[in-house]
């Protein structure tokens, strides 16, 4: 499958409709695979923590959630063909779910969020069995407490609930920190670091009206309901304008 390097990030040149495929695929093997989902965010961080950036060229999956992503790759000639988010790859993975009967665990959330989010699936997609779900706030490899005994418990919990797909919303980097370091010893079939998904999900927070989403403002739309969040998108900016200038930025 084809990559575009952005800052020494390998981003799969993919659309939704291949992504499915690939979930599809996924979902009938029996190895683990490991979904990330960079937005410029992301790779502005990665590029400044070559730790990082290793850990998110691991993924057997790293799809382009952010349009900063798809415009840069463009300028510089290597053009990605289509923004995929982990919204909607998420979406696609319960919709695959739904028809197949596959289960899902969820882990992350304030307390009771993984559990609102595991009732409205239910009645959304009625035929994903809820394997389990376990809000966000324990002590684990993501917050500096590899092998804790509350993250000990919850991997226990999720391989003796047996999932085909396991979503973790730990928020950036936490969830990738988290997925990599039990990575190993996880049972199921696809794990998705999949951010705000279990907010929205919950009814606890909304997505950015269809609008905002073709026009690529999704990050817009969230500075003007969260002006706090003005400092991180700065890296938007940041990343265009380094793109521009860096001839080896894309490969």
């Amino acid at each position: 499958m084809e990559r575009v390097s952005i800052f020494g990030v390998n981003i799969h040149n993919i659309t939704l409709e291949e992504t499915v495929s690939r979930l599809r695929e996924y979902l009938k093997g029996e190895e683990l695979k490991r979904i990330y989902t960079p937005n410029t965010e992301i790779v502005m961080a990665a590029k400044e923590d070559e730790n990082l950036k290793t850990l998110l060229n691991k993924g057997d999956l790293i799809i382009p959630d952010g349009i900063g992503l798809i415009y840069g790759s463009r300028i510089q000639g290597k053009p990605l063909k289509e923004r995929v988010t982990g919204f909607d790859t998420s979406i696609e993975l319960l919709k695959i779910a739904n028809e197949k009967g596959y289960s899902l665990y969820l882990l992350g959330g304030k307390e009771g969020v993984a559990r609102e989010a595991a009732e409205n699936i239910k009645k959304d997609y009625p035929n994903v069995k809820i394997a389990g779900y376990h809000h966000g706030f324990f002590k684990g490899s993501h917050i500096g407490f590899k092998d804790h005994e509350e993250e000990l418990k919850i991997v226990e919990d999720i391989n003796n609930s047996n999932p085909d797909i396991i979503f973790v919303g730990l928020g950036f980097p936490r969830q990738e920190i988290w997925i990599d370091r039990n990575y190993s010893r996880i049972k199921g079939r696809v794990i998705i670091g999949n951010g705000g998904v279990m907010d929205i999900l919950s009814g606890n927070a909304k997505r950015a009206p269809e609008i905002f989403q073709r026009l690529g403002l999704e990050w817009f739309y969230r500075l003007i309901k969260e002006p706090s969040r003005f400092k991180r998108q700065l890296a938007l900016p940041k990343f265009m304008l380094q793109v521009i200038i860096n001839r080896d930025a894309v490969k």
